[in-house]
């Protein structure tokens, strides 16, 4: 069971439901892979909801990882994902959205 007021979510992943969560390292792991000097500079890179197909296999890999998943990202990105692109998108913004709250403008 999942606790979203931890930041976890559920996404059925190479047909297996699984947790994500960017913990502190799966942050850390995400500043350095999409080269961002801060937490602030990674929210902002994802404020405008557009995101490079390297971006979700980096935040899925990176959110995986955290919530006790041993996937690389070469293996994640040879997984099927649950809605396929779109599906990939959805669980990505949900990742975000728990880990960095809405954005209020």
């Amino acid at each position: 069971m999942v606790n979203i007021q931890r930041g976890e979510i559920e996404a059925i992943i190479g047909r297996e439901k699984r947790t994500l969560c960017l913990t502190l390292g799966a942050l850390a792991e995400l500043e350095a892979r999409l080269k961002a000097d801060d937490l602030i500079g990674l929210s902002e890179r994802f404020e405008n909801g557009r995101l490079s197909a390297r971006d979700l296999v980096a935040v899925l890999g990176a959110g995986l990882r955290g919530g006790g998943n041993a996937i690389s990202d070469d293996d994640l990105a040879r997984m099927s994902i649950e809605g396929g692109l779109k599906g990939a998108a959805k669980i990505v913004m949900e990742l975000l959205v728990v880990t960095f709250g809405e954005n209020e403008q």
